[in-house]
């Protein structure tokens, strides 16, 4: 069946006039026949030429339409072309006018040539098996047909003309018979096939001009005289109607969204070789009676019934046959949906999804990708198990099937990825669409006892000419892990420079990992101070990179690519050696006045490896520091990812690392992770720290003192991150915090010049000193 082309198949009109011009026709030449004149048939002949005109114009006009396919478009052009002849044909019978017996040699040649122009366009549908083989058996049951045709007229047509007939114009009239038997065969077999390019209801509307076209040959050799003049002036409007008829049901099929395709059905086609067979045995077997002596005829007879025993043989077989092969099919049917289909969710997997989409660009049709992915999913996954997770999933895909619009293709990608195609490639209605579905997960989702929220970053985006499917789904790719580091439970539209952005990052990952291995790396150390002695305490250890082209880059640029590429396993793996050995430097040099222990942060990817907890104890013994040297700073959302971060969090807080929960006070459930998490110190994120000393933020004075009040309560050590002048020192120290770290007291600083401030025992003065 031919896809919906909507609008456009509206706007052509359905092509209605051109069938009520025909219609017309058709009627006018009816009445005229009931009110004729005897011996004035010019009239008559006049109502072809107006209908074959108004059928040409209609079907040429399909052939234009760019927007259909190019084998349609061909189609109905060529057929245009064959009613174009035929046109010519109707002229040379309005000039040629009569009631005589047989056909005029001018009016059979464009009719001729015409019925077989139109056989050629049927010829290049995609009527099934088209090699060797397959054109081979056409060309056999069409020479059957034609065999079993001529010879019917030949022996009882011809036989039966009028006396005196001419005996050209009676041969011309048979042969005219037998192509439209021919032209028959052909569109009954493109008919048979509904899944065709071509409306099937179409092709049996065009049938009627073959039919009409043999039995106007019979009665023009062998009709009476009325008989004769009246199919000889309705022929023509009858076929005409027939094109128009068939071009407005194509049209209004375009018009109608595409629909599943029908089950083949047996068509005529298929029993046309046989019929043509027992025409010509019947005929034999009268032949035989009339002309033979009885010996003669019983040898006639018995052969012509073995043939007949032997095709009924064959039609049992050929049946059976057809069973087989139906059953295959549905099998080879449900194999393929199997194959297209997502077990767990029951939606279209990648490969439909990718051909569907691959189809849709290939044809020239809108197409826009929504890339959804579950946030937090492994979280889920992790703490209540795959089976709790693969019933989510599932409530996602229903969620997606129940809230989608007709033309939307839903997806399962794999894992928790999910994908919808729409049919537009307006911007505000594939942002419409995203909004919607964002706004359908947001409802909690019941699974078992659990009531589940699942939140989705979603990627747009819209084809541009010349994309590939690849192409589209990666720029949503990038869209979409781009609503991921802009918050979550967000949809943004891929732009253009998106695209460079993501060979931006690869390309700094890629001098990022030689960077690694050139040691063009190096650590800075922000001390972090006894706000109320002013001494020392410790030192967060901060990864700086020094570019040889680039110079320095900033770490909030080659942090999240690492973090993306996965360098962010060696690359903290190096931190941590380099900074548990620089302390122990520092304790060598300095000895007691060194500090006790240093910060170093731990990516989520870090923690999720398995060796990671034998990997610190390998560093400590190999730098001869003990567990309490040191301390791992971790995010809110690293802790939440899943079991196999809280194991290695728990492992390594037994063997005595301290861990500090980083950023405090950001996440959504940063009081539900105390309970969970062993930790041992709470940084107040900066965040809190701005605004603190004019007072006016009274949130972020709740906030902080808060914190500070609950690490004491919890007998957690508290430091405040970012201080940046006396005045937020000062309310911090108020608040009852003892540890603070910012660039008011001390900037990041080079391994000496924090070794420098080991080597003093004076307090620092960072407290502004009175004049």
């Amino acid at each position: 069946m031919t896809e919906s082309v909507g609008p456009a198949a509206r706007r052509a009109g359905g092509g209605l006039t051109p069938l009520l011009v025909a219609t017309a026709a058709t009627l006018a030449v009816a009445v005229w026949l009931v009110a004729r004149d005897p011996h004035d048939v010019v009239y008559g002949y006049a109502g072809g030429p107006v209908a074959m005109a108004a059928a040409a114009w209609s079907l040429r006009r399909i052939g234009a339409m760019v927007m259909l396919p190019r084998v349609v478009r061909a189609f109905w052009r060529q057929l245009g072309h064959a009613a174009v002849i035929l046109l010519i044909s109707c002229g040379a019978a309005l000039a040629l006018a009569n009631n005589n017996a047989g056909m005029s040699v001018w009016v059979a040649g464009p009719t001729l040539t015409g019925m077989f122009w139109a056989m050629s366009a049927f010829l290049r549908l995609p009527l099934g098996d088209r090699t060797p083989l397959g054109w081979a058996r056409v060309l056999l049951d069409g020479a059957t047909v034609a065999l079993a045709g001529g010879v019917v007229f030949h022996y009882v047509v011809l036989t039966s003309a009028p006396p005196g007939t001419d005996p050209a114009t009676r041969v011309v009239a048979a042969v005219v018979g037998v192509a439209g038997l021919l032209c028959l065969a052909v569109i009954s077999k493109a008919a048979a096939r509904p899944e065709g390019p071509i409306d099937p209801l179409a092709l049996r509307l065009l049938t009627v001009a073959p039919i009409v076209g043999v039995a106007l040959a019979v009665l023009l050799i062998a009709g009476s005289d009325f008989a004769r003049l009246l199919l000889s002036v309705l022929g023509s409007p009858l076929v005409a109607v027939a094109f128009t008829a068939a071009a407005h049901r194509q049209l209004t099929v375009l018009g109608r969204p595409a629909a599943s395709p029908a089950a083949p059905r047996r068509s005529a086609y298929e029993s046309l070789p046989f019929l043509a067979v027992v025409a010509t045995a019947t005929l034999v077997i009268v032949v035989s009676a009339q002309q033979m002596s009885g010996r003669e005829r019983v040898v006639i007879i018995g052969a012509v019934l073995i043939a007949a025993v032997v095709v009924a043989r064959q039609l049992l077989g050929l049946r059976e046959h057809r069973r087989t092969l139906a059953g295959l099919q549905e099998q080879q049917a449900e194999l393929e949906r199997l194959a297209l289909t997502d077990p767990l969710s029951g939606l279209a997997n990648r490969t439909r999804f990718t051909t569907v989409l691959t189809e849709r660009l290939a044809a020239h049709r809108p197409a826009t990708v929504l890339l959804i992915d579950i946030d937090d999913f492994k979280t889920v996954n992790d703490t209540m198990g795959p089976a709790v997770g693969d019933q989510l999933l599932y409530q996602v895909a229903q969620r997606l099937r129940e809230n989608g619009s007709a033309g939307e293709l839903p997806a399962r990608l794999g894992g928790d990825e999910f994908a919808v195609l729409l049919d537009v490639e307006e911007a505000h209605s594939a942002e419409a669409a995203a909004g919607r579905i964002l706004q359908a997960l947001t409802e909690p989702f019941r699974v078992g006892e659990h009531h589940l929220l699942a939140h989705a970053s979603l990627g747009i985006a819209i084809a541009g000419p010349g994309d590939s499917a690849d192409e589209v789904l990666r720029n949503a790719d990038i869209a979409m892990y781009a609503a991921k580091e802009g918050g979550k439970a967000a949809w943004i539209r891929f732009e253009p420079r998106m695209r460079q952005d993501v060979v931006n990052h690869a390309r700094l990952g890629s001098e990022l990992h030689n960077a690694i291995i050139r040691r063009e790396l190096f650590l800075l150390y922000q001390p972090v101070f006894d706000i109320v002695t002013g001494r020392l305490h410790g030192a967060e250890a901060l990864v700086r990179w020094k570019h040889p082209v680039r110079g320095f880059v900033s770490p909030g640029d080659f942090i999240p690519v690492a973090e993306r590429s996965g360098l962010i396993v060696p690359l903290g793996s190096w931190v941590l050696r380099e900074a548990c050995e620089q302390l122990a430097r520092w304790r060598r040099e300095h000895g007691d006045g060194a500090i006790k222990a240093i910060n170093v942060n731990v990516a989520v990817r870090q923690l999720r490896e398995s060796g990671f907890v034998d990997e610190v104890a390998a560093v400590l013994s190999e730098t001869g520091l003990l567990p309490q040297n040191l301390v791992l700073e971790v995010t809110e959302s690293s802790v939440a990812d899943g079991r196999q971060v809280r194991e290695t969090l728990h492992a390594l807080h037994e063997m005595g690392v301290r861990l500090a929960l980083d950023d405090f006070g950001t996440g959504s459930s940063s009081l539900s992770l105390l309970r969970a998490f062993p930790v041992d110190v709470l940084k107040l994120d900066k965040s809190f720290v701005d605004g603190i000393a004019d007072g006016e933020d009274r949130g972020r004075l709740a906030v902080a003192a808060a914190v500070a009040q609950l690490a004491e309560y919890l007998e957690l050590s508290a430091v405040a991150e970012g201080i940046e002048s006396a005045a937020q020192l000062e309310r911090l120290r108020e608040m009852g915090y003892r540890l603070g770290q910012g660039f008011f007291m001390a900037k990041p600083l080079p391994a000496d010049q924090a070794g420098a401030l080991m080597s003093s025992s004076a307090p620092v003065p960072i407290l502004p000193v009175a004049s």
